[in-house]
């Protein structure tokens, strides 16, 4: 019998593998770009991205939610976590700032994640290894209010409504994220990426009018870029890998570092 023909998506997982890490690098960039440019010319409603963003993440933790339940152990998973996305879908909904499809997504993320919480806490809490979830999660919740108070969006809803805003926004940054399967993290990604293309989008199609803001003392728009772009950046590694997995046939749990 002959060798078997290798399929495309191997012969490409190959090609990538032996090149250089600056290549591997400079490769990521372009298909971000040209997923980018593919976003812009397909989607004309910027507020598409945030809808499939918020549905995707919800999406995640549904897809997560099924996992514990048929595993039956929690095992690897970090009960802060869930708390903490809680705490920011929650901060999310209590400013409705955003309302129709927006609130709908958010709560169905907040009710799927506190089931998660009660499924660690109590279905499988002999599975959970709590030694290594031990990080104190004021260290990460007092900053991000801190840093809300005197930087958040400036629109027309009450104060406290646009620090609870910027508040879910920094605590969303700085959760971690779960080694305990690859699908509920790779949705993550592609969540953080679609919020992300559109801070960009809006960015080129104003011209970058949006940067004078900053300039002008208003600080929030900088703050939001970067809370995006830094969860884009933190899961790419997780989703090269999750693609090179893929494409070899298995999935392998790596947290990005």
């Amino acid at each position: 019998m002959g060798r078997k023909r290798s399929s495309p998506m191997n012969v490409l997982s190959e090609w990538v593998k032996k090149q250089s890490m600056r290549m591997k690098i400079c490769l990521g960039a372009m298909v971000a770009l040209l997923a980018l440019v593919a976003l812009k010319l397909t989607i004309y409603d910027l507020n598409h991205f945030y809808i499939g963003s918020e549905f995707i993440h919800a999406l995640g933790i549904i897809v997560l939610i099924y996992k514990l339940t048929t595993k039956k152990t929690c095992s690897g998973l970090s009960l802060k976590t869930q708390e903490l996305t809680a705490l920011f879908v929650a901060a999310r909904l209590v400013t409705i700032m955003a309302g129709g499809i927006y609130i709908i997504l958010d709560v169905i993320t907040l009710v799927a994640t506190l089931w998660v919480i009660y499924m660690i806490r109590f279905k499988l809490k002999s599975t959970y290894i709590k030694e290594l979830d031990n990080f104190p999660l004021y260290y990460l919740v007092v900053p991000c209010a801190i840093l809300a108070i005197p930087i958040h969006p400036n629109t027309y809803h009450f104060l406290i409504c646009r620090i609870f805003w910027a508040f879910g926004s920094y605590l969303e940054t700085i959760s971690m994220i779960e080694p305990f399967t690859a699908h509920y993290v790779f949705a993550l990604g592609v969540s953080r990426f679609l919020a992300c293309a559109y801070w960009i989008i809006m960015i080129y199609d104003t011209g970058g009018k949006y940067f004078y803001l900053i300039g002008s003392g208003y600080f929030w728009f900088g703050a939001a870029l970067l809370t995006e772009i830094v969860q884009t950046f933190v899961l790419a590694d997780f989703c090269y890998y999750y693609f090179k997995s893929f494409m070899q046939g298995q999935l392998i749990m790596r947290m990005p570092v």
